[in-house]
């Protein structure tokens, strides 16, 4: 059994003490045009979270807002803001540059299944394959996940992996899994 990644990884940002930095100005721009509204989607939930404010810049520079704020429904692996602090210095911003939409729009969907899977689905999922479950996500490539030490872990495509942090965020089109790494097709 195939899961269909259908919605964009959230980004998160690396906050800087300069006030005129790139990056906080594109967080303060995603976040005033992401309506949240009575049944927030994955979007609203991502943007009424401080710790999710990068992945929501990325997802407004990608264009992905209105595809996330759609009816899905779909299931997002978000990295945290400190899990895009994992990544070298300057990669964010150079992601949020308008010439590398195509990478970050790559990377992004590369965190997004369509379909919602709930930690319980995502679980057993894993242990009716053997321990190791590939799900297929929004960009077509594949994530390995399966359970180390009692924690479900995500591998990518280059062999690197990260841990889900939280599970069962819900959205009204569908639901957010907090991870601790961005994953890279």
């Amino acid at each position: 059994m195939t899961l269909t990644l259908g919605a964009l990884l959230m980004s998160s940002t690396i906050v800087l003490a300069n006030n005129n930095d790139p990056i906080k100005k594109n967080k303060a721009e995603a976040n005033a045009e992401v309506t949240i509204n009575d049944e927030a989607t994955i979007v609203g939930v991502a943007a009424s979270n401080e710790d999710f404010s990068t992945l929501v810049a990325a997802v407004k520079a990608a264009g992905l807002v209105e595809i996330l704020n759609s009816e899905g429904p779909f299931t997002v692996f978000a990295p945290t803001n400190e899990a895009f602090a994992k990544l070298p210095e300057g990669t964010v911003a150079s992601l949020l540059k308008t010439e590398n939409k195509g990478t970050l729009t790559s990377i992004l969907t590369y965190h997004v299944v369509k379909g919602k899977f709930m930690a319980a689905d995502v679980l057993k999922a894993i242990n009716d394959n053997n321990g190791n479950f590939e799900i297929e996500t929004v960009n077509g490539e594949k994530l390995k996940a399966y359970v180390k030490d009692g924690k479900v872990m995500l591998k990518d495509a280059k062999g690197n992996t990260s841990t889900v942090i939280l599970t069962d965020v819900a959205a009204s089109n569908g639901v957010i899994h907090a991870i601790d790494s961005v994953v890279m097709p």
